[in-house]
């Protein structure tokens, strides 16, 4: 298939390029600069483009059997002034370039977006399904998770239908190689044995790989219908059994002292009007559950998530690589200065 994807150089775009090319597929990715094309296999043709401004792929998108849409702003704790960047990069972005790519005649699009549209799924390990109505608003989540919201519910599912060849595919918290955001960094100080102290713990997740949600993006392109939704979860697990599986992978101890959610939010509370960047990011710690099933991606699509156990020595492996690398370069001596 002829493959257009957005996000391309990012951390979960990355591994859904490998998973396209290990299909065979002709790739081209959007990259917004000449450095981040250097960052894409040699296979891959780069294609120059923001898309916060869609109109001139126009003609790229007239030459593509899909569009996977995996671009995102993705970060918590951005300050409130930066608040209107995700609402153009997830929301406005998004309708522009799904309305683009059904006017160019594009015959699938894979949407990628997130079980954090469905909120704080409740006490416990019980997974919310695709059936499961979508809240009608996130109150108390991150931006972040509002923006990805809005994308979902205020864009996509209206263009779906209308007719829209898009089908919508929902992982869980994603972590492996190449992760450099909040759950990347916890994971990288646990395997360097740094992390005595962390923050919340109890709530449940559903952790993907990201390999495994790639492969689930080109299911879903291939098998998935459109308009319908796939959860793409891992098994669900709290985050303290989590980064456990990760101490067994590293042989470092894991986190002894575990803040309760109760008083993260209490300390998030109390930073709200001094710094409310910084409230999200610790509010984020303790914002409950987040477990979907995967029971429609496996009859549906063929799809299976491998155990954290499985995918966590290749993760935390990276990362101890990225840490001696870091460290490695930081031994190095500082440039000689030029003569005269």
């Amino acid at each position: 298939m002829r493959a257009l994807v957005t996000g391309g150089t990012g951390f979960l775009g990355r591994h859904l390029i490998a998973a396209l090319l290990a299909e065979g597929d002709d790739v081209t990715a959007l990259v917004r600069t000449i450095d981040r094309a250097r960052a894409l296999p040699l296979a891959v043709r780069p294609l120059a483009g923001d898309v916060t401004r869609p109109g001139p792929l126009r003609a790229a998108l007239r030459r593509v059997d899909v569009l996977y849409h995996a671009a995102a702003l993705t970060r918590v704790g951005l300050p409130p002034k930066d608040h209107a960047r995700l609402e153009r990069a997830n929301v406005e972005a998004t309708r522009a370039l799904l309305t683009l790519a059904g006017e160019a005649g594009v015959e699938r699009i894979v949407y990628t977006s997130t079980l954090a549209v469905y909120g704080d799924t409740g006490p416990g390990s019980q997974p919310v399904y695709e059936a499961t109505p979508l809240p009608a608003a996130l109150p108390g989540a991150s931006a972040y998770a509002q923006s990805k919201h809005r994308a979902h519910a205020q864009v996509v599912l209206p263009l779906a239908r209308q007719g829209l060849p898009v089908t919508l595919v929902c992982p869980g918290w994603l972590y492996g190689p190449g992760d450099e955001g909040r759950l990347g960094r916890l994971l990288r100080r646990c395997a360097l044995g740094r992390l005595p102290v962390a923050l919340g713990g109890a709530g449940a997740f559903s952790f993907t790989a990201a390999a495994d949600a790639a492969r689930g993006h080109r299911l879903a392109a291939v098998r998935g219908l459109p308009g319908e939704t796939y959860f793409l979860p891992g098994l669900a697990l709290s985050l303290r059994a989590f980064l456990a599986e990760a101490q067994r992978a590293t042989g470092r101890r894991a986190p002894t002292v575990w803040v309760p959610e109760a008083l993260v939010r209490l300390l998030a509370g109390a930073l709200q009007p001094l710094r409310p960047a910084a409230a999200e990011a610790l509010r984020a710690w303790a914002a409950g559950s987040s477990v979907g099933s995967p029971l429609k991606a496996q009859k549906d699509l063929g799809w299976q998530a491998r155990p954290a156990a499985e995918c966590l020595p290749e993760a935390v492996a990276w990362h101890q690589a990225q840490a001696r690398a870091a460290e490695a370069a930081r031994r190095l001596p500082p440039p000689l200065e030029p003569p005269g």
